[in-house]
């Protein structure tokens, strides 16, 4: 299967508002309190993350390059129905870019030419001078067509020659190298918002108008969370978020997962997905994050670098506002 040519879709560039780093901790240190119990925000160096339980390969998410979010086709190349042209090779985007070492990781749908089937992806893949270290993974539903309520799902990684995804996808880009993050620990939720809108929302009510975006990764330590797993893709067009939440298998998956993607506060006239973040574990759950389902037993760790930028690459000409939860 082909790939999307880069030279030949639109790539448009944003910048973004990029708040002091104490800033962005004393807004979420305050606002995370209506959310959650316990809330410990800091500016600090982040940890080495290729360890456990995040598992990134690359050890940070700052470097001498200015962070970026990346957002890819969009929900409208697999709404109503499937464009199965939009495949994208990431190692050709990290080329394009002319980034020859790089890390990308985040949350889109996988490459389905090689899962012979649609599949979630969980993106997490690195470059060093053109070689492609690549821990990302991909879910699918199992058995392939088997009775809604009945089927399963199975998480594999992929090899590190396969470097396409496809449809639509949201990533952090950056050198991926140690330095200052913002870390979020927080616990025992008591509002409405799942731990990204929660995060999402404060920095949108105290910055308003000034777009600020963060990449990062966060690990749900304890609890169970709600995710979907997305089956092939539908023979009927999806016309609506009921429509598509037939479709959809939805599954209570256990703690501890570890995720990655982006959010950002506005849309800056670019028809972005304003979060995203996919999820994986080593005893095989994974997916696309939703929320948690026991909110007294939710932990949450996570490490998020204020982005530069947003790179908004192929974005559909005809959209809608359905399938972006």
């Amino acid at each position: 299967m082909a790939s999307v040519d880069y030279t030949k879709v639109p790539i448009i560039e944003k910048p973004l508002h990029v708040p002091p780093l104490e800033e962005i901790v004393d807004v979420l240190s305050r606002g995370l309190k209506r959310t959650f119990e316990t809330v410990e925000v800091s500016a600090e160096d982040s940890p080495d993350l290729t360890k456990d339980p995040y598992n990134l390969v690359a050890p940070g998410l700052t470097g001498e390059n200015p962070v970026k979010l990346v957002e890819l086709g969009g929900p409208p190349y697999l709404l109503p129905l499937v464009r199965r042209d939009k495949v994208y090779d990431l190692a050709a985007l990290l080329r394009h870019e002319r980034r020859a070492r790089a890390l990308l990781a985040g949350a889109g749908a996988g490459p389905w030419p090689y899962a012979g089937v649609n599949c979630e992806g969980i993106i997490n893949m690195s470059v060093k001078d053109g070689v492609v270290e690549q821990g990302s993974r991909i879910v699918t539903v199992e058995p392939v067509g088997a009775a809604k309520g009945s089927a399963g799902y199975l998480q594999r990684r992929l090899p590190a020659n396969e470097t396409r995804t496809a449809l639509l996808g949201n990533y952090v880009l950056t050198d991926g190298e140690p330095g200052k993050v913002i870390k979020v620990v927080v616990k025992n939720r008591i509002g409405e918002a799942n731990f990204i809108t929660a995060i999402r929302e404060t920095l949108k009510e105290h910055f308003g108008d000034k777009v600020v975006g963060l990449g990062g990764v966060f690990v749900l330590r304890s609890g169970r969370v709600k995710h979907h797993v997305m089956p092939d893709f539908s023979a009927t067009p999806l016309c609506s978020d009921a429509d598509l939440d037939g479709w959809l298998h939805f599954f209570e998956m256990r703690a501890p997962i570890s995720y990655m993607g982006t959010l950002v506060t506005g849309d800056m006239g670019l028809d972005l997905r304003v979060q995203h973040f996919h999820g994986f574990s080593a005893h095989g759950d994974g997916g696309h994050y939703h929320h948690d389902t026991s909110p007294a037993r939710a932990h949450y760790e996570g490490y998020f670098a204020p982005a530069a930028a947003v790179l908004r690459v192929d974005a559909p000409e005809d959209t809608h506002a359905f399938g972006r939860d």
